[in-house]
């Protein structure tokens, strides 16, 4: 925050207090005339105005509320650039900005205790690892295949998942256009309990150029799409998908393999069954082989740690594999 709009703040705050404060004082004296108590010659419907002042009990509780603002504005931030004297803060506002976000959690909190402050968000992280890091250390010892068997760790995984993986895979982890369904056994890189935990681990990016960087004409590209259609088992146009099967082979094969089934070492899809992550329409397929797919799943290893890309990787290894 700029200096002038921390001065602006700060000023309009202690202003409008001050104002409080002037105002009940000026309430709560009598500038009528009338002596409390007695009628101020207002009678309206049988009901008569009285010259009463304010409860002493609301007047009070009016004065302490402004001691207590003024109180707690000395001690927590709140006027401007002004920290308070406890040196108080909900979180490290500089997480996340260089390394990863975990590591640089942990340097903040270790900076924050350096200095003295108190960081509610640190607080809570440190009782969080007091209470749960022995368990998590625990599941994490533990092999995976072992792991996928332990009701308990799955149901920790599975509020991980919802946690950190559902905004992308869905809370059912049946994904949508561009993010992959874990639930089915159909895997871009492998659904082996350790290529699951390196992708969670390091994470993924999946590219298909244009025409797959092959020299395709546009005029090619329905036919192109008509022999995957066939690839996939659906009724197609045979005249067509021979066409296409001519442009297959000037080089998608070298991703998709000859016979259509995909490459997981390179994360090339299985063309041969009828699971489409963009969606498996022949206008979809088209728009797919003229202009590409680009995805990316994030690494989480910085984010979680591995300790929980463990316990998080038996959960959805257990989707797929009941």
């Amino acid at each position: 925050m700029s200096t002038f709009w921390s001065i602006w703040i700060t000023v309009l705050t202690l202003i409008v207090i001050a104002g409080c404060f002037f105002l009940l004082r000026a309430v709560s004296k009598n500038y009528t005339g009338v002596e409390e108590g007695k009628s101020m010659g207002h009678n309206f419907d049988g009901i008569e105005e009285l010259n009463n002042p304010l409860p002493k009990w609301w007047s009070y509780m009016f004065y302490i509320s402004i001691v207590f603002a003024l109180i707690y504005l000395a001690l927590y931030p709140g006027l401007g650039n002004f920290k308070g004297f406890l040196g108080w803060s909900s979180s490290n506002q500089s997480i996340g900005t260089e390394n990863g976000i975990k590591a640089d959690s942990e340097a903040a909190i270790a900076l924050a205790k350096v200095e003295g402050r108190w960081v509610q968000y640190d607080q809570e992280v440190m009782r969080a690892d007091e209470k749960y890091g022995p368990i998590f250390k625990a599941y994490a010892d533990t092999p995976l295949d072992e792991l996928v068997h332990n009701e308990e760790a799955l149901k920790v995984g599975g509020r991980l998942f919802l946690q950190n993986c559902s905004q992308c895979h869905g809370s059912d982890a049946r994904g949508g256009k561009g993010f992959p369904n874990l639930t089915d056994t159909d895997w871009l890189y492998g659904g082996e309990l350790a290529t699951i935990k390196t992708t969670i681990m390091n994470g993924r990016r999946g590219m298909m150029p244009p025409k797959g960087g092959l020299p395709i004409e546009d005029s090619e590209i329905k036919g192109l799409a008509e022999y995957i259609v066939k690839l996939s088992g659906r009724d197609h146009d045979e005249a067509l998908a021979a066409q296409g099967q001519g442009s297959f082979m000037k080089g998608c094969f070298a991703c998709h393999g000859m016979d259509g089934t995909g490459n997981k070492m390179m994360g090339a899809p299985n063309l041969t069954n009828n699971m489409w992550l963009y969606g498996g329409s022949r206008g979809v397929i088209a728009e797919t082989i003229k202009n590409g797919r680009s995805g990316m799943m994030p690494a989480w290893k910085d984010v979680l740690g591995e300790e929980k890309v463990h316990v998080i990787t038996a959960y959805v290894y257990s989707l797929s594999n009941k």
